[in-house]
């Protein structure tokens, strides 16, 4: 008994609701079918369906060995198709997903540079300040900042960014500088609330986490708009280091309440676990992982540069 092909009989069966529709997507007679399945219960001395004259049911035994059988097969054709030589060249397509700001400013430019080296990979990038979930949306990486949750998820360490709370020279100069966190009570926040709460931003005063309560004088929904809004001299913006580097390093921005910074937050690259890591994805990660970790490394730089260790 061919095992593998019992098992491709059975699962064939079992999509197709019976064995004779296992036969037709097959193309293999009846009998043929009917016997590997046979031979296979006989082989395991357990009944993996039950036959009746309309449709197969499978047993408690047959379902999870059904879901095995499917694994099985599945790593079986990954590594046919290696062998055969699809993986040897990096082709094909790639959905890549990131924070909106963190994609234009970091991810896109490495992007654009990858398809100069890799002319037979098309890549899709979409950008958005909430999680994707990989599996249901078929992506192949994603940019994920902050504590990762325990899961299947192969990832790599970028770096880190931090929260940076800021204001204009223009909007400090005529408001003062806050010294405390108290003093944010007096001030214009500018809320960022696609990433927190409106009402509250959290310090680190020690080693005690503090949420400060406010009410934004400017909402927004994207960094950038809160950025903007900073920079116009609205009030007092919270966005992280990688978003406001530029503008502190040529002083449109200054940093302020830099006694509280929170820990920095962790910048993964992220992407589902796979047993034959397609060569396309491999290309990638291998090309933008370096490329990546230079440009956060380049960001603590320009702030350890204004004295923002």
């Amino acid at each position: 008994m061919d095992r593998f092909e019992a098992m491709r009989s059975l699962v064939a069966s079992v999509d197709g609701g019976s064995l004779s529709a296992a036969s037709r997507s097959l193309g293999v007679p009846l009998p043929t079918v009917s016997r590997r399945v046979s031979d296979l219960e006989a082989h395991l001395g357990a009944q993996l369906v039950v036959r009746t004259s309309r449709k197969l049911i499978l047993t408690d035994v047959g379902h999870a060995f059904v879901a095995t059988c499917r694994r099985v097969l599945d790593e079986l054709d990954q590594a046919e198709r290696a062998a055969t030589g699809e993986y040897r060249t990096p082709r094909g397509d790639l959905l890549i997903t990131a924070p909106v700001m963190f994609g234009r400013l970091h991810v896109e430019p490495v992007v654009l540079d990858f398809l100069n080296d890799f002319a037979e990979i098309n890549v899709r990038l979409r950008l958005a300040d909430y999680i994707v979930d990989l599996v249901e949306n078929q992506v192949d990486l994603a940019i994920r900042i902050g504590q990762l949750p325990d899961s299947s998820l192969v990832a790599t360490r970028l770096g880190a960014v931090r929260w940076i709370t800021c204001a204009s020279p223009a909007y400090l100069a005529e408001r003062g500088i806050p010294q405390s966190l108290a003093d944010l009570d007096q001030h214009d926040c500018i809320s960022f609330d696609r990433l927190y709460s409106t009402d509250s931003w959290t310090f680190q005063k020690g080693t005690e986490i503090v949420a400060v309560p406010f009410s934004p004088r400017f909402a927004v929904n994207t960094a950038t708009g809160a950025l903007d809004a900073a920079l116009a001299g609205a009030g007092i913006a919270r966005v992280l280091s990688y978003q406001a580097a530029g503008a502190i390093a040529d002083g449109r921005l200054v940093p302020v309440m830099e006694d509280y910074q929170l820990e920095p937050l962790p910048v993964h690259l992220v992407h589902a676990g796979q047993t034959i890591v397609p060569l396309k994805l491999r290309a990638f990660t291998d090309f933008a992982i370096p490329r990546l970790k230079s440009g956060l490394r380049a960001v603590e730089q320009t702030l350890d540069h204004k004295g923002l260790a």
